[in-house]
């Protein structure tokens, strides 16, 4: 595979970029239990963008979990694939818990963190880039985050599984504008209470 971009993201950090149908996307996490919160459009139509409901629901039409793995098929909201996950070291990626906000914040730990910087303030830092603003701001993937689900129907963000150097790689099934925040999240162990930077990697097959 020939690499067109290898960057390293700092911790919390945004970034995105457009896939091209086959090429891959890899994301390593460099030193552990980093969250990796993403976001996906269709780079000719933005109207059409991931929906985790779609995903989940196709997912277990066929047996499968309520999280992502190797295997899963990313999809839109009108049904259709827009990425496979081809590769995890991992095993566990959450698409029910959302992005963290600064009013999420607020309400889960308190009025202290209101100013404490937040994935949502990552992805709408992004979308300004392509003209789309909150109305774009969608479910959305959280890369290695552990978000367990209990007997009793309770979703609890767990400490993360992730080992140093783990990593996931999607092949993009059309041609896809990806929106990345390195979580800043460190009122929960979502991070492990120190966010920490990533490597992306996009490469022709």
């Amino acid at each position: 595979m020939t690499a067109i971009l290898d960057i390293t993201l700092p911790a919390r950090a945004p970034f995105s970029a457009t896939l091209k149908a086959g090429q891959i996307m890899r994301i390593i996490d460099l030193e552990g239990q980093q969250a990796v919160d993403a976001l996906f459009y269709n780079a000719q139509d933005r109207s059409e963008r991931y929906s985790a409901q779609d995903t989940l629901a196709a997912q277990a039409s066929s047996g499968g979990p309520y999280y992502l793995q190797t295997g899963s098929v990313l999809r839109s909201n009108e049904g259709r694939a827009m990425l496979t996950l081809v590769a995890d070291s991992c095993g566990f990626h959450d698409t029910s818990a959302g992005a963290c906000s600064c009013e999420a914040n607020t309400v889960r730990f308190g009025h202290e963190t209101r100013f404490m910087h937040a994935c949502r303030e990552n992805f709408l830092t992004e979308l300004a880039k392509y003209g789309m603003g909150k109305r774009d701001l969608v479910s959305n993937v959280n890369f290695f985050m552990n978000v367990p689900i209990r007997p009793n129907g309770e979703l609890t963000v767990d400490d993360g599984v992730s080992e140093p150097g783990g990593e996931i790689a999607l092949r993009a099934e059309m041609d896809v504008l990806v929106l990345i925040s390195n979580c800043p999240q460190v009122n929960n162990p979502c991070n492990g209470f120190r966010p920490t930077p990533i490597r992306i990697i996009i490469s022709d097959t």
